[in-house]
């Protein structure tokens, strides 16, 4: 990937209007992705002027993940009733599941389940909200949220020329820049903007070069404007602007804000709990080092080896949970064994090796169950997919091949 940042010679508000105007002129169908959040609720804004100036209305999509904050769902509610007029609503309240880093006992919990519902965080919104299993031809109970974006595209879509319209920026991780730098990717009449999803369903990204103070900024100029006061919770609490996230709490990465939650909205914390395995013990104890969480330096019982306290901890695990490790451990020795270490791999190697991934150990294995982490990144696994959206990525990887030839 050779792509570098380049000025455009105009202001970030100039650049994503016309871009915004760009893709009105192009697609027959459009809709926003809402979360809430500072970066979709600027976006959501910029896209409603345009759909409003041309008389066209446009698909909201918001996915309720029940357990989250009040002040976001009065948002949503408020950017709802200001363009009522103008949106055609999704507001998806349906069982999917979600990752739970906090617990080895549920791993993934699923939002919105009917056999629960006395354990809700909260009621069900007052509007006309999806509910119904069969709403979707192509939904299922427990289905990925990654998976329900892509299918809901295309279902809304309906063989159109259709706009997805996502909130992400280039600085907010690496992953996010190379969404918008990939030279790989299929674009629409080459505005790097854009990603083709699938047939005629593209992703547009018109704030995607967009800094945290731009966002500030403009919503210091719109006053008149609703804004998720979340985060003025947040600035009180000591979090810097860029720190400010509102991704669900229970993630292996966004757990290390779960401390926010119970000062920010103790009224809502008190139902999370119930709610979500493991959230107030991971509240208590993520910001820690060590044993407690498996970040930065562990340490092993004085009378065990790094092997023994491995096989030690997998016995602390609910059966489902050590039977998902043991695999994984499994797979991840024997590749080892076939690249320098035949006779099985060390208790322990240097720490530059073992934390640049450059060198397999025992004592890397604990770091994994200590973190709890599910997918075993940590000894270089990746979160596999769905067979379903394996399936949708296997499709587009064939069409980028035979269009790019």
């Amino acid at each position: 990937m050779s792509v570098l940042k380049k000025p455009l010679n105009k202001s970030v508000l100039d650049a994503a209007q016309e871009r915004i105007s760009f893709t009105f002129d192009h697609f027959e169908k459009v809709y926003v992705s809402f979360s809430g959040g500072k970066d979709s609720t600027v976006m959501l804004h910029l896209v409603m002027e345009e759909a409003i100036k041309r008389k066209r209305k446009v698909g909201l999509l918001i996915i309720d993940l029940e357990a989250q904050y009040k002040h976001t769902i009065d948002h949503i509610s408020s950017c709802v009733d200001l363009y009522h007029d103008h949106i055609d609503l999704f507001w998806i309240c349906l069982p999917m599941a979600l990752r739970n880093a906090v617990s080895n006992f549920e791993p993934r919990w699923i939002c919105w389940d009917e056999t629960v519902k006395d354990s809700w965080v909260r009621q069900l919104p007052n509007y006309e909200v999806i509910t119904d299993l069969s709403y979707f031809e192509f939904f299922r109970k427990g289905m990925e949220f990654e998976e329900f974006m892509v299918e809901f595209g295309s279902w809304y879509g309906k063989g159109k020329s259709t706009a997805a319209f996502v909130g992400i920026r280039c600085d907010e991780s690496l992953n996010r820049f190379r969404t918008i730098a990939s030279n790989k990717k299929i674009m629409y009449k080459s505005q790097r903007f854009t990603t083709l999803v699938e047939d005629s369903l593209y992703n547009i990204y018109p704030i995607y070069d967009w800094k945290v103070s731009d966002l500030w900024l403009y919503h210091a100029k719109h006053k008149d404007l609703p804004v998720n006061k979340i985060y003025e919770y947040m600035h009180k609490a000591g979090l810097t602007p860029s720190q400010m996230r509102l991704c669900q709490p229970y993630g292996d990465d966004q757990r290390r804000g779960l401390w926010l939650f119970h000062i920010l909205e103790p009224q809502t914390w008190f139902k999370i709990v119930k709610r979500v395995n493991g959230a107030n013990s991971g509240s208590l104890y993520i910001q820690e080092n060590g044993n407690i969480t498996g970040y930065n330096k562990i340490s092993k019982p004085a009378t065990h080896t790094w092997k023994s306290f491995s096989n030690l901890l997998l016995k602390s695990l609910p059966k489902n949970a050590q039977e998902h490790y043991i695999s994984k451990f499994k797979v991840f020795i024997k590749w080892w064994m076939n690249r320098g270490y035949p006779s099985g791999i060390p208790d322990e190697a240097p720490l530059e090796l073992e934390n640049s991934r450059l060198a397999p150990s025992y004592r890397r294995i604990c770091k994994v169950l200590l973190r709890n982490d599910w997918w075993c990144k940590g000894l270089c696994f990746t979160q596999p997919r769905s067979k379903a959206y394996g399936d949708y990525l296997k499709i587009k990887k064939y069409k980028e091949k035979h269009t790019n030839d």
